[in-house]
């Protein structure tokens, strides 16, 4: 398993369009993935989940991968993020 902290530097947050972006970007990859926030824990590959999470700029969340192809999927993951979804 990979695990990795991350915030959301993005000003709007996490909102549709990003959320959209992540599922689309996890879904490529054959691991389960979950994002964290607080006791909060959802599935990465899921568009409702990672709404509903509602990370907003500055939160801190975790993202954990196992399978085959873990540390691809985090570090497409930390990729999107630290591009702020090309929002910014």
């Amino acid at each position: 398993m990979v695990e990795q902290k991350i915030t959301v530097t993005n000003r709007a947050g996490i909102h549709a369009r990003p959320a959209a972006i992540l599922v689309q970007k996890v879904n490529k990859f054959k691991s389960t993935i979950y994002i964290e926030k607080d006791k909060d824990r959802i599935n990465a590959k899921s568009i409702m989940g990672v709404i509903t999470l509602g990370a907003g700029y500055g939160t801190e969340l975790t993202i954990k991968a196992e399978g085959e192809d873990e540390v691809q999927a985090v570090e497409a993951m930390i990729r999107l993020f630290e591009s702020k979804f090309e929002e910014d």
